[in-house]
């Protein structure tokens, strides 16, 4: 068992860690996390029933993220707010626009805008390439657009109608 445990964390560290650091934007950070998530494998190793391991482990920084957002440690603040804070409509029409979407669009663009994963690990969360997660994002994001547009027809690049 040690030895297996040994080439996962081997294997799987830096993509571990790379998205840790992406989500926190402190590599030291970051670091703490990773050492949680291995250490809540080593754990929970007897009962993995295997599968992607990298989407094992990623699964587990993601809680472990999520645990250490409820702590109540602050992330990386965004420099300027996802929506325009002045208008209160706006981020419900977006909640409505990723609502209307099909699940598995919503998803895709969830686990890479909302999560931040790359698209590599969402291609490993979803058993698929990263091509295909491009693509899909691609397609979820212009869906998403078409969406928005539709309940907000007085946005910027869309021609008000006869």
């Amino acid at each position: 068992m040690a030895a297996g445990l040994d080439q996962l964390f081997r294997a799987h560290w830096k993509l571990v860690h790379g998205y840790l650091t992406r989500r926190t934007g402190d590599p030291v950070l970051a670091e703490e996390l990773a050492q949680e998530t291995f250490y809540r494998a080593t754990r929970a190793f007897l009962g993995w029933r295997g599968g992607s391991a990298a989407a094992w482990l990623l699964s587990i920084g993601r809680n472990v993220l999520i645990d250490e957002v409820r702590r109540g440690r602050r992330l990386v603040p965004l420099s300027e707010p996802l929506v325009d804070e002045s208008d209160p409509n706006e981020e419900s029409a977006v909640a409505e626009a990723l609502a209307r979407l099909p699940d598995s669009q919503r998803r895709v663009l969830e686990l890479v805008y909302v999560h931040g994963y790359s698209h590599a690990e969402v291609g490993l969360l979803l058993g698929t390439t990263e091509g295909a997660v491009k693509t899909a994002v691609w397609r979820a994001r212009g869906a998403f657009k078409d969406e928005y547009l539709r309940q907000t027809p007085e946005s910027p690049g869309k021609e008000a109608g006869p």
